[in-house]
């Protein structure tokens, strides 16, 4: 005699895939995705990855929290984000969306490439958090950018304040300054005012 055993959890899987087939009943539905705001612009071509499965982007396009968006080489993408916060991508930039509400800001994660960032002078009850490997930006009413400069991760502050927290040290920048981070680990470095062609060269990467 032949005899044929099954992993428990085969044996439990099909048994509820019998029970939906002769009841008629559907599987449990997921729960519809959280919307963070929309495309705004687009330059070349821009995906946003979710569960795996990626969808081109275009302007007018939702966005949604749990999004990972990123963007081809030679490419730009304009998001909004709930009311009052515009981002632009670079080329060959990647964001996830992590959290965000409408009416109450929220927190992305920069995975790699250049952001540039306005949000509303109005909206400091609204802050959202830039987190990345190398340390995390709190940001309420600003523009700043975020990426490589110099060979190395940095941070430019265009209007507004915020503080840049890397290693448990926080180094807040005024307008016309900026900070960079040498590594993953390490501290920022002070503020200092960045002059106009290193400015010139960030806003080059998000334009």
């Amino acid at each position: 005699m032949t005899r044929f055993l099954f992993p428990v959890a085969g044996v439990a899987a099909a048994l509820i895939v019998a029970f939906w087939t002769l009841t008629g009943e559907a599987g449990p539905v997921p729960a519809p995705p959280t919307p963070a705001g929309e495309v705004l612009d687009l330059r070349g071509s821009a995906e946003a990855l979710r569960d795996e499965s990626p969808r081109d982007l275009a302007p007018e396009d939702a966005v949604f929290v749990g999004d990972l968006v990123a963007t081809a080489a030679k490419s730009m993408i304009e998001m909004r984000l709930g009311a009052d916060s515009t981002l632009r991508l670079g080329e060959s930039t990647r964001l996830r969306i992590e959290a965000f509400m409408i009416e109450e800001g929220g927190e992305i994660f920069l995975d790699s490439g250049a952001l540039f960032v306005d949000k509303d002078p109005d909206s400091k009850d609204r802050p959202i958090a830039v987190q990345s490997a190398f340390g995390q930006i709190a940001v309420r009413g600003t523009r700043f950018f975020v990426g490589p400069t110099n060979g190395v991760f940095s941070v430019f502050l265009e209007r507004g304040a915020l503080d840049v927290t890397a290693a448990g040290v926080t180094v807040s920048l005024k307008a016309g300054e900026g900070t960079e981070i040498a590594a993953p680990g390490s501290p920022p470095a002070p503020a200092t005012p960045w002059g106009a062609a290193r400015i010139a060269a960030a806003m080059a990467l998000v334009e």
